[in-house]
């Protein structure tokens, strides 16, 4: 996670002995597993009582709640806390929009947990789980595992847990100790534990067995698969052996509803992004590693480049200046770049702007047959422009349709609502991010 301070060097080296076991021919054949929206119908956990409002108040609301972890965890000051607490009192710190399934231990373990590029240590809930969340799936028990192995408090990977290691002495079991700016936290075991990812099974992968969760987790997840680029996410675990790719395909949100299509994540050979209409640009490397950095250099609206405004500044933008985040749902922009924006979409749009009766989101519009907005184009460094269509811009808010960006000034985040369609491949060997216009629904 993003409150892992430091990493030893001989982590690296103890993860790439650890994965030996498994055949590099298997882990580069590449393998691929479900990502599914928490409010699918194809999700087990799918509430049919919530209306598409209440799940798009939901999915708001975490957005505004993960921006406050995100200062925390970069040391900014938070403006925010107030108002995240405020709106809040029933959302988890991390509450990505999508659910990763996976299995854990042998014999394999279902989990379905929250994927989020913004966190590194993988941990779902373990029994005896007295003081934890309540979980709607069944609870993983370490004892029906064999290939279980709970880590020493000596060894080189709970040292390198840094602050996190809640260990008091040399000898004992491993217990590593997360917490967070809202005051969720996180409290357990690390071990060694086999992966089965899409069939294919990862053996002395580190595993966070937590026997403590508060907060205000929600009840569809069983905990958190790290996607980061720190060392202890699976990304980082796996490294050479998928040769440091992974890419995900997020199904399009429609107007009315969710898409009941659930939408897969791919490493190795298979995350490999290719073909006509790929754009690439630059991974920037900065502190924590956890978060993957872009450099947004401007937004146009409707295709028109007189309407171009930068990122920041007229004649430089600093590099890495936007987080792209699987588990935020709007899109974050400094207040000044929103503002150019709204502006230009307040001109190219015909219709009246009607207030937010919650007052989350700044632009709305009534929901009226034949409502159109111009695209947004997002110019990212290297030439990779994309271009976001209405249905990835505005999001359906009660019988309003908003515009999914919001002002925020500290950290920008580039969310999924703005990656919808889109084929997104990481490649941190050669620190580049592609992207391919695709209808994910049909992948």
């Amino acid at each position: 996670m993003t409150n892992i301070s430091f990493y030893h060097a001989t982590l690296a080296l103890y993860i790439l002995l650890q994965l030996s076991a498994t055949s590099p021919a298997d882990a580069l054949r590449g393998f691929t597993t479900s990502f599914i929206h928490r409010d699918s119908p194809a999700s087990p956990f799918y509430d049919p009582s919530l209306s598409q409002a209440d799940r798009t108040t939901g999915a708001i609301r975490r957005s505004i709640s993960r921006l406050s972890r995100f200062k925390s965890a970069l040391n900014l000051p938070n403006n925010d806390v107030k108002q995240t607490e405020d709106v809040n009192s029933k959302i988890v710190w991390a509450s990505g929009d999508y659910l990763m399934e996976f299995y854990v231990g042998t014999p394999p373990f279902k989990q379905l947990a929250i994927a989020d590029t913004g966190s590194d240590i993988t941990w779902t809930q373990c029994l005896p789980c007295e003081n934890c969340f309540k979980q709607d799936q069944p609870i993983f028990n370490s004892e029906n595992s064999s290939t279980f192995r709970p880590l020493t408090c000596g060894s080189s990977l709970c040292q390198a847990l840094g602050d996190s290691n809640a260990c008091k002495e040399t000898n004992g079991t491993c217990q590593y100790q997360l917490g967070y700016g809202d005051f969720s936290s996180s409290v357990g075991v690390l071990a060694m534990e086999t992966y089965t990812i899409g069939g294919t099974s990862i053996p002395k992968l580190a595993y966070g067995c937590s026997h403590e969760s508060q907060g205000t987790f929600q009840p569809d997840t069983a905990g958190i698969v790290g996607l980061g680029g720190g060392s202890f996410s699976l990304i980082g675990q796996l490294g050479k052996s998928i040769a440091g790719k992974f890419s995900y395909c997020l199904a399009s949100y429609h107007k009315n509803r969710v898409s009941q299509k659930s939408s897969n994540i791919s490493f190795g050979s298979n995350a490999i992004v290719s073909g006509s209409g790929v754009v690439t640009t630059s991974l920037v490397s900065k502190s924590p590693k956890t978060f993957y950095y872009l450099t947004l250099e401007a937004l146009s609206v409707g295709g028109d480049n007189k309407t171009r405004f930068p990122f920041k500044g007229v004649n430089a933008v600093e590099k890495g200046n936007i987080i792209i985040d699987s588990g935020t749902t709007l899109t974050i922009l400094p207040s000044n770049m929103y503002q150019s924006l709204e502006d230009s979409m307040k001109r190219a749009i015909r219709a009246d702007p009607v207030q937010d009766p919650q007052g989350l989101l700044n632009l709305c519009y009534k929901n009226v047959e034949g409502f159109t907005a111009p695209t947004i184009t997002a110019h990212f460094a290297g030439g990779a422009d994309l271009v976001l269509p209405d249905t990835s811009t505005f999001v359906l808010n009660g019988d309003l349709l908003c515009l999914a960006i919001v002002p925020n000034d500290g950290v920008a985040i580039y969310g999924n609502l703005s990656q919808v369609d889109f084929l997104i491949g990481y490649d941190l060997e050669n620190r580049t991010v592609s992207f391919k216009p695709t209808d994910c629904s049909k992948e």
